[in-house]
């Protein structure tokens, strides 16, 4: 083989005329096609310009170059470029969420970066139902309704109370029961210890718990984001309530520390008889707890000093500050969180 027929034939002279307009616009139109981005709409902005560009091609090479091989190459790739439209729109087709369901995914899960494809089965799991209440019709009442779900608010607001008296509220894209979800595991049962009652009208999604979990035990992935979920669900509630206790009592409360207990929960026994003792140390009348002013001790006697050392000033004691009672709290202050101790149910102290 010569090194002419490898080569081929050398260009003789170049063309004087110039392509017509169609082949400048081809090629214009598919400049723009491989400037798209990326994701769904940057291959619809992709395919979309490719596609007209190969068809101008189709043009060009019909009416101009007059080249089978031109015309068949760019009517393939035109065609190549429009099958990808066409199985792009049946993607969005088929993940297309009803309105209330593609609002949840914008508020709560596309600033996680939740996949689609996760979040769809996460709606499956509750069967892309949306359930309503009615103005004042409850949700669920104190020690009667089990818990068997997982509720989130979609719309409206909630009321939460025991025994009759207000606790918080619940607003849109929080969970209404987040706190008796975590109490149980998943082979216990319960009924819930507030009485949820809507103010308006309002709309939520629910997760069979049953459902729920066999979800979370196969896909790792959900398990910790409803994790985090729920936690900062449950953190928002402990905070909204210490802020009611701030602003009744003046009083503020860390939520992590154990000894919480001993203010929130009811008055046992064993309190009763520490704070006898406490009394008999102070020797003082009591403050009351709301005002939370620390009181003095009465100073213990010291042994006097050798006859041949002067006799320093005594150090000042220190105050000692009256813990506040758990009286203080009337019964309805804080609901009942059984993980983190707040009910009189569990040992006097302890987090588990």
């Amino acid at each position: 083989m010569s090194a002419n027929s490898i080569r081929g034939p050398v260009c003789i002279s170049w063309k004087q005329d110039m392509e017509g307009a169609m082949y400048h616009l081809a090629n214009c139109i598919l400049l723009l096609g491989f400037m798209g981005g990326s994701g769904v709409y940057g291959c619809f902005f992709l395919f979309g310009f490719l596609g007209t560009g190969y068809l101008c091609c189709v043009l060009w090479g019909w009416f101009n170059a007059c080249g089978l091989d031109i015309v068949l190459w760019s009517f393939l790739l035109a065609v190549a470029c429009l099958l990808q439209l066409a199985h792009l729109v049946y993607r969005l087709r088929e993940d297309t969420f009803p309105e209330e369901f593609s609002l949840l995914y914008k508020t709560l899960y596309l600033p996680l970066q939740v996949p689609l494809q996760t979040y769809k089965e996460i709606v499956n799991c509750c069967e892309e139902q949306v359930f309503t209440l009615a103005t004042e019709q409850t949700y669920a009442v104190e020690g009667e309704t089990p818990i068997n779900r997982l509720s989130l608010l979609l719309s409206g607001r909630v009321r939460v109370s025991q025994d009759g008296q207000f606790l918080h509220y619940i607003f849109p894209y929080q969970f209404m029961d987040s706190p008796e979800w975590e109490s149980l595991q998943p082979s216990e049962e319960g009924v819930f210890q507030v009485t949820l009652t809507a103010e308006t009208s309002c709309s939520y999604i629910s997760w069979p718990r049953k459902s729920l979990h066999l979800l979370l035990t196969k896909e790792r992935y959900i398990s910790c984001l409803f994790s985090a979920l729920l936690g900062y669900d449950i953190s928002e509630k402990l905070y909204t309530l210490n802020e009611k206790l701030f602003a009744k009592f003046g009083l503020r409360f860390d939520i992590r520390l154990p000894s919480l207990y001993h203010i929130l929960g009811p008055t046992a026994p064993d309190a009763v008889t520490e704070s006898e003792k406490d009394d008999e140390e102070v020797h003082e009348p009591a403050v009351s707890p709301p005002q939370a002013m620390a009181t003095s001790v009465q100073q213990p006697s010291l042994p006097s000093p050798p006859p041949a050392a002067t006799s320093p000033c005594a150090p000042p004691s220190r105050a000692r500050m009256s813990r506040p009672d758990s009286g203080i709290l009337e019964k309805g202050d804080f609901p009942y969180f059984p993980q983190f101790g707040f009910s009189g149910k569990v040992a006097a102290g302890r987090i588990p």
